[in-house]
């Protein structure tokens, strides 16, 4: 039997009630970069303009399905930057929900899970986004709106929750995803 490709890893290990995050694009990063599952590999998607950068590493659930049809994006909050592909042993604290308008006008759920890695010094001990300064989640919910500005697109932030409710959405996101591949 193969080992597990990271399109098919499961997105929540029970033994140790941690959820497994995979990095697309590092904090400080004026590339976005993203899976694709036919290629196997980390493409790059977009470039940043000058002055912009992410604010903190950018990845997704692996195994979950959001209402926009990509595995559920989770913004991590690390000490350090991390790389495309790694995988970091996280617990969730809260959500950015969303509503996020493409370029063709079509509009669909694009949450933002916000999560830390198990092993932090800074983070680590964070286990609500109500913790964070209400500043530092402003300025998170700004960088997407502004991200989404230059691309085209316009985010609009719908409420920001706690863990209970991440928790909730990354379900619903296993459960849709368990639903297509059933349908496929």
């Amino acid at each position: 039997m193969g080992r597990p490709q990271i399109e098919n890893l499961e997105p929540f290990d029970p033994k140790k009630r941690q959820w497994r995050v995979v990095i697309e694009t590092p904090k400080g990063s004026h590339n976005k970069y993203k899976f694709d599952e036919e290629m196997g590999a980390f493409i790059l998607g977009g470039v940043l303009p000058e002055g912009m950068s992410f604010p903190y590493d950018f990845g997704y659930l692996p195994s979950t399905l959001g209402q926009d049809g990509d595995p559920l994006d989770v913004l991590l909050l690390m000490d350090s930057p991390a790389f495309c592909g790694c995988l970091v042993p996280s617990r969730l604290i809260g959500v950015i929900e969303a509503m996020q308008s493409e370029k063709n006008g079509k509009s669909a759920r694009n949450d933002r899970l916000v999560a830390v890695p198990v092993e932090s010094h800074v983070y680590g001990h964070f286990k609500s986004l109500k913790e964070i300064n209400g500043r530092r989640v402003e300025e998170i919910e700004e960088f997407f709106v502004s991200y989404n500005r230059v691309r085209g697109k316009k985010f609009k932030v719908i409420s920001v929750a706690g863990p209970k409710r991440a928790v909730k959405l990354a379900h619903d996101g296993i459960t849709s995803f368990v639903r297509s591949k059933k349908g496929a």
